[in-house]
């Protein structure tokens, strides 16, 4: 039956929809995104991935197994960020880091990552902007669950 399923979407022209997480940079520069989660082995942050202006990067291409995820994000030209309250360590140059506490002390530095909550979905979109968020100041973040 799945093996029915599978040649019919074949037929069909369409394909099963991706479940990943996904960041869309809005902007007309660069701009630098880090990314943090649960994992077994404990609080985990991750970066640099570089996304252009006006595309989008796909930093995790799998289901999603944690309900919240973390984003801390800068603009390469303007030196924006994207930030929030939870704080998490990240590096200079690419980086995947175990754990959240001691960051100076490990040779890291500490940055405030944004909290998403997925709500358990496969699939989740955030875009970054540059306009303000309804309620805040610094530069919009959105996030969805992607279709």
């Amino acid at each position: 039956m799945l093996a029915m399923a599978a040649a019919f979407l074949w037929l069909a022209g369409g394909t099963p929809a991706a479940a990943d997480f996904r960041v869309c940079n809005a902007t007309q520069n660069l701009v630098g995104v880090a990314l943090g989660y649960r994992a077994e082995s404990g609080w985990i942050s991750e970066g640099w991935w570089h996304i252009d202006a006006s595309s989008c990067e796909t930093l995790i291409d799998r289901p999603l197994q944690s309900r919240y995820y973390y984003l801390y994000a800068e603009d390469a030209t303007r030196g924006g960020r994207w930030e929030g309250p939870v704080f998490m360590c990240v590096a200079d140059t690419e980086f995947k880091i175990t754990g959240v506490n001691d960051c100076f002390a490990r040779g890291y530095q500490r940055a405030g990552f944004r909290e998403y909550d997925t709500g358990e979905q496969e699939n989740w979109m955030v875009q970054l902007t540059d306009g303000p968020a309804p309620d805040e100041a610094a530069p919009a973040v959105t996030g969805t669950a992607a279709p």
